[in-house]
């Protein structure tokens, strides 16, 4: 799953620190979210989807895996 965080962090002048202090989860998570080696819980997708005041798919691409 592709994800624009680092861009809207970047924006927003946001360290991955004050981001993942603001959804409630660690920095390690963030970076792991951004590199693509974690992918989000969708309760951690909404959080980091409404702290940004943008939806899921703004934030968050879906790509499905070719077989």
């Amino acid at each position: 799953m592709k994800n624009h965080i680092q861009e809207l962090r970047k924006l927003h002048n946001l360290s991955q620190e004050k981001l993942a202090h603001a959804v409630g989860t660690t920095r390690q998570t963030i970076t792991s979210i951004e590199t693509g080696k974690y992918t989000a819980s969708l309760p951690l997708a909404f959080k980091i989807a409404r702290f940004f005041h943008k939806s899921i798919e703004e934030v968050f691409e879906y790509c499905e895996e070719e077989d």
